[in-house]
């Protein structure tokens, strides 16, 4: 059993690599880019580099990793067998332990590199056992050593992320009270208290952690003067002040995203501008108990064009489930047949084919979905 993982850890795992993708997609838009101190390689050198390990061979690692006993110093080669390593870390026992050597020394000695604050050199405390230990003890001493680098700081926080919030947190504040005046470090901070928002937590834990990313997301908001940047910021600001319970703000913000989206229409963020906005203005709507309206806002935001984030990991459904308890059964499905156009995933015909049986799918399972037929079908039983 690779890294004596447990066969029940198999699927948290790839719910964590998803998560993961979805962080480096939206990285651009969070402003994570090279220090002035940091090595050469930039974010999307990195990136790039890392996506190409992916698709290396068996052999073409295996002569990287030559290369890099050579020179340690190799810094591209060891990018390109972290992602080589990270496709394969859930199958392989060696794969899993050679990316912690490398994370291991990637945090030991360039810990303000790009490498080192990506998804990449990201460790799991059960999943990566003592390795993860180890990693927590070089970025301590890491931090105490460059309490003055940000981009340390920065990095460090990313690791301990969704494993000692506390501690991602702390950093955080510490970075942005170095840089006061990077929009990076609010947008940062926003994004962390809008996770803690999602977890299973009280009501109001909830509403509290979203104030905070709201007040985080404004606060960037008014240190970035570009309006591309206003763009991208507007689907957190509207999310955030939903759940942080100020829904004037909320409706205001998601109205100025759709009303400035056809300016976009050439960006990335334009598909997740239209869905975001309606779904918020949704919500909002079925806050107010206006179902029909909600449900006008569910089929707007299923004609997004898509976006790499939509088009690669899907759309929350919040919405969709919402109306769904509502009652609103084919206005669901027209909005799943929907999605179809831009997320081709075989659990939409799946959810579709529950919701016509009167059966309620789960929106969250998308990354271990048992297989379901109803009743009399052929695989049925």
């Amino acid at each position: 059993m690779p890294c004596k993982r447990a066969t029940g850890f198999r699927n948290c795992a790839l719910a964590s690599v998803a998560l993961c993708c979805v962080i480096i997609l939206l990285s651009p838009a969070l402003g994570i880019t090279a220090s002035a101190d940091a090595d050469t390689y930039s974010f999307v050198d990195t990136v790039s580099l890392a996506l190409k390990g992916g698709e290396l061979s068996e052999q073409e690692a295996q002569q990287l990793e030559e290369e890099v006993k050579d020179n340690p110093e190799n810094l591209p080669a060891r990018i390109q067998l972290l992602g080589y390593y990270s496709r394969r870390r859930f199958d392989s026992d060696d794969a899993c332990k050679a990316r912690q050597e490398h994370i291991l020394w990637i945090i030991q000695h360039h810990p303000d590199s790009e490498i080192a604050g990506l998804p990449y050199t990201d460790l799991n405390p059960v999943l990566d056992g003592k390795s993860y230990y180890k990693a927590k003890e070089l970025w301590l001493k890491q931090v105490k050593n460059h309490s003055e680098n940000a981009k340390v700081l920065g990095n460090a926080a990313n690791f301990f992320l969704h494993y000692d919030e506390e501690l991602s947190e702390m950093y955080l504040k510490e970075a942005q009270t170095l840089e006061p005046k990077n929009p990076d470090w609010p947008k940062r901070l926003g994004f962390f208290y809008m996770l803690q928002s999602r977890g299973e937590h009280p009501a109001e834990r909830k509403s509290e952690t979203a104030r905070k990313a709201l007040k985080q997301y404004e606060k960037a908001s008014s240190l970035s003067p570009k309006a591309i940047d206003r763009f991208y910021l507007l689907s957190d600001l509207a999310e955030a002040a939903f759940e942080a319970q100020k829904i004037k703000k909320a409706q205001s913000y998601a109205r100025e995203l759709l009303e400035i989206s056809p300016e976009h229409k050439d960006d990335w963020n334009y598909g997740n501008a239209i869905h975001n906005g309606n779904t918020v203005l949704g919500r909002i709507a079925i806050r107010r108990g206006d179902a029909e309206r909600a449900a006008d806002f569910l089929l707007k935001a299923g004609a997004t064009p898509g976006s790499p984030q939509l088009n690669s990991f899907g759309p929350d459904f919040v919405l969709a489930k919402e109306l769904l308890e509502k009652g609103e059964k084919k206005t669901v499905i027209e909005y799943l047949k929907l999605c179809k156009n831009f997320w081709k995933e075989d659990v939409l015909d799946r959810w579709i084919r529950m919701i016509e049986a009167d059966i309620e799918p789960d929106f969250e399972r998308h990354w271990s979905i048992d297989d379901w037929e109803p009743p009399g079908s052929a695989n049925g039983g």
